[in-house]
């Protein structure tokens, strides 16, 4: 289950990724635009205020974010993005941080493409740092005390940008990764950025006291990886990996 109050705590680091990749969207006057994967809304009204004049979609598999959305406003609805394919008149899809979760999206990305129509855009962003220190270190806790958990934080089906440049090859694509260091703050600030996205599975499956000893267990192993600084503050070193493509 998502919690969108949670996954904001965090807004300003996870809304750079979305911004850079918008901006490499070259759409002038689209008649629909689609968030596929719009979380709690709080990025959608960028896309609502870049093409005011188009119909705005926010599309989201969890109906806790989409909640979230429509209190802001959102024309937003349930969608799993599995089964969603753009109408005829979709000129832009943007899916954020989405597509790390969806085993085999490298087809559903062809069948977007092959689905819209000429001069449509579609970008889309994926974390990248599933193997990063922050993963490990949590596979290996769970392999070690929670072996029944093992495959619920997995090396994420991600691509590099030749990667996916291969798959929208039909189309005029421009792909690239970025790792930005993030400046987290607080108390365990990495254990709480996990919390609120990888480790939601382990979440759900564990009670409360056998989270608090998860966490109790995870915390240590994390601050060795990610020492916080004198000021307080932790780096956070986080690779994104990014497509933009344009139909022909």
């Amino acid at each position: 289950m998502w919690d969108p109050v949670r996954y904001l705590a965090f807004a300003d680091h996870r809304s750079r990724p979305f911004h850079d990749l918008v901006a490499r969207i070259g759409a002038v006057s689209p008649r629909r635009v689609v968030d596929l994967g719009c979380g709690p809304g709080n990025l959608t009204g960028a896309l609502v205020t870049r093409w005011p004049t188009a119909v705005v979609e926010a599309l989201d598999s969890s109906p806790e974010m989409v909640a979230a959305a429509r209190e802001r406003g959102l024309d937003a609805r349930v969608q799993d993005v599995t089964t969603w394919m753009p109408g005829a008149d979709t000129d832009v899809v943007v899916t954020n941080a989405v597509l790390q979760w969806v085993p085999g999206h490298e087809a559903l990305v062809r069948r977007w493409v092959d689905a819209l129509p000429s001069g449509a855009w579609l970008g889309m962003q994926v974390p990248g740092n599933s193997d990063a220190p922050s993963h490990a270190v949590t596979r290996a806790l769970i392999a070690r005390s929670w072996p029944w958990l093992t495959g619920l934080v997995p090396v994420s089906p991600v691509l590099g940008p030749e990667g996916y440049a291969d798959v929208l090859a039909a189309a005029e694509v421009d792909a690239w990764e970025t790792t930005y260091l993030q400046r987290l703050t607080g108390t365990d600030a990495v254990l709480e950025w996990l919390t609120g996205t990888t480790l939601r599975p382990v979440r759900a499956a564990l009670d409360d006291a056998a989270w608090a000893e998860f966490r109790a267990r995870l915390a240590p192993l994390l601050r060795a990886e990610y020492p916080q600084r004198p000021d307080g503050t932790t780096w956070f070193p986080f690779r994104r990996v990014f497509a933009v493509a344009r139909v022909r």
